[in-house]
């Protein structure tokens, strides 16, 4: 009876673990957490959250270097201007990009919405949609590289100040442009299984999934809209800043 009591007092005494440990402590006891999330869902949030840091340390070494810099930086309105009727029209390429991606992000949601009801028709011609929406940006973000190669635009240097300017842009762009190119050719292998009813008869296959499971449509979802919000920061940080 005394030993049991001296345990007891013992582990009242340890308490909880503290900090990080604690924090770990309490993911690993929660029995409710992650029990109902796929494999899938799981590691797409994973490589999510790591493409984020990736994607912060480059926009925040595109500031460092631009606040850095003594020599003044491009102006974006006159190095993204197109010319239009004879008259210099500022970042009207950037907007019509921006736009096109951003509805993609709709059309792909709507995407998922029908999947989880197994309109798979439905399911599949949004995909196709939101895949030709997203090689229509980057056909325009290639169009945009010309251009600016053309200009002179280089990773040391460019005709109109910092140097930094054309390895950021190419950097970061080229790398937000690859990702887009990923997502239109996955987006292209998932509509045809779904067009094919992969999914309603378990198939087995290159991404097919549990019969009757259309997850992969909303795990490319996250895979797109996370594409979509990224683009947001570099519009609004490299563009219009």
């Amino acid at each position: 009876m005394a030993e049991l009591t001296r345990v007891e007092t013992d582990d009242v005494a340890m308490g909880p673990p503290a900090g990080l440990r604690g924090v770990a402590a309490d993911f690993a006891s929660d029995q409710r957490a992650f029990k109902n999330v796929s494999w899938g869902k799981a590691m797409m949030w994973i490589f999510l959250l790591s493409d984020t840091f990736i994607f912060g340390c480059f926009l925040l070494a595109y500031m460092t270097a631009r606040m850095s810099t003594p020599v003044p930086w491009p102006n974006p309105s006159e190095v993204f201007a197109l010319n239009i009727g004879g008259r210099e029209v500022p970042l009207i390429l950037i907007a019509i990009m921006t736009f096109i991606l951003i509805s993609s992000s709709g059309t792909m949601a709507m995407a998922v919405n029908f999947g989880y009801r197994r309109e798979r028709g439905k399911t599949a011609a949004l995909m196709l949609l939101t895949a030709a929406l997203g090689a229509t940006f980057v056909g325009m973000q290639a169009f945009e590289w010309t251009k600016l190669i053309t200009e002179g635009v280089r990773p040391w240097e460019n005709p109109w100040g910092a140097a930094q300017f054309g390895s950021s842009f190419f950097m970061i762009t080229g790398f937000h442009g690859t990702h887009v190119t990923f997502g239109v050719i996955f987006l292209l292998i998932t509509a045809r299984k779904v067009w094919r009813g992969d999914f309603d008869t378990g198939r087995r296959g290159f991404f097919t999934s549990r019969k009757g499971n259309y997850e992969i449509v909303e795990i490319m979802g996250l895979y797109w809209h996370f594409v979509d919000l990224v683009w947001v920061f570099i519009f609004a940080f490299f563009y219009l800043w």
